[in-house]
């Protein structure tokens, strides 16, 4: 069952060629890859799409939402082109970061532009990473800590969750009564 702790990467590029060089990199890492050209077909495929679209929006959802159901395959990374027709990752970004369902997932943009100033907004406003195209197998590399520090945090929620339960258990007022009453 190597999927289930295989990492899964939507790769976002409105370029052929960009495209097929980041899912080929992420592939030779060991992450089930799906590659689409657009921001909206990003966020069709997360289930986040505009209202008008109701129909596709439930359906995509439902597969997501499946896919989550089976085994934690979901999405663990986003990783964009900054510069795409329509939506720019950017965009991209900041309505995963709005979404409550999705603004863990870690969010890579990548452009072939070093503009500063871009590169800082993207990365003040939630991208994990930001790379330079043409993107290589070093950058790839960069891509796990962000996917296990989201696993780890996962994990700390579930953990804290049952300590909690456990302790709730612990201090019911039914078991500590009766020794209280004994005392008495």
């Amino acid at each position: 069952m190597a999927t289930q702790t295989q990492f899964h990467v939507l790769a976002v590029d409105d370029s052929l060629i960009d495209r097929k060089l980041i899912e080929r990199l992420l592939k030779t890492s060991s992450y089930q890859v799906t590659a689409v050209d657009s921001g909206s077909k990003a966020l069709e495929f997360l289930g986040l799409n505009g209202e008008n679209e109701d129909e596709e929006r439930n359906s995509s959802v439902e597969s997501v939402s499946a896919a989550d159901e089976d085994h934690q395959v979901g999405v663990n990374l986003i990783i964009t082109d900054y510069c795409m027709p329509g939506m720019t990752g950017y965009d991209l970004l900041r309505k995963i970061k709005q979404s409550s369902s999705f603004k863990d997932i870690p969010v890579v943009i990548m452009s072939s532009e070093n503009i500063p100033s871009r590169i800082n907004r993207c990365l003040e406003d939630g991208a994990e990473e930001f790379f330079l195209k043409p993107v290589k197998l070093s950058d790839v590399n960069k891509l796990r800590p962000h996917l296990m520090k989201g696993i780890t945090t996962k994990n700390e929620m579930q953990s804290n969750t049952n300590k909690r339960k456990g302790s709730e258990e612990i201090q019911s007022p039914d078991r500590t009564r009766p020794r209280y009453n004994e005392l008495e």
